[in-house]
């Protein structure tokens, strides 16, 4: 997979310039730009940070159904909380959505 070609696909779907994506990720336009100057393959960390931005998870950025669901800010957030939850703690949240219906 051409990992720039699909940074430079989810940033055409989003409408996005480089320096919105770096604003996005955290990461400095040089960063952005070196990507594209030198035609090099991102960090993993630097992968991770940019696929944060779009929403998506690396295996998302990866897959190569073109369909990938957006988040928004508060979505982001409740995965990133999610993900460090223990079993249990997940089970009570399930649980309590389920009940919400």
């Amino acid at each position: 997979m051409d990992v720039i070609k699909r940074i430079d696909e989810l940033m055409k779907e989003r409408n996005w310039s480089n320096y919105k994506l770096a604003a996005e990720s955290g990461l400095s336009s040089s960063t952005i730009a070196n990507i594209y100057r030198r035609n090099t393959t991102p960090s993993i960390s630097t992968l991770e940070a940019i696929c944060s931005a779009f929403g998506i998870t690396l295996a998302q950025f990866f897959t190569e159904d073109s369909y990938t669901v957006q988040l928004n800010s508060e979505q982001r957030d409740l995965f990133r909380r999610w993900v460090s939850l223990t079993d249990s703690q997940k089970e009570l949240i399930y649980k309590l959505i389920q009940e919400m219906k």
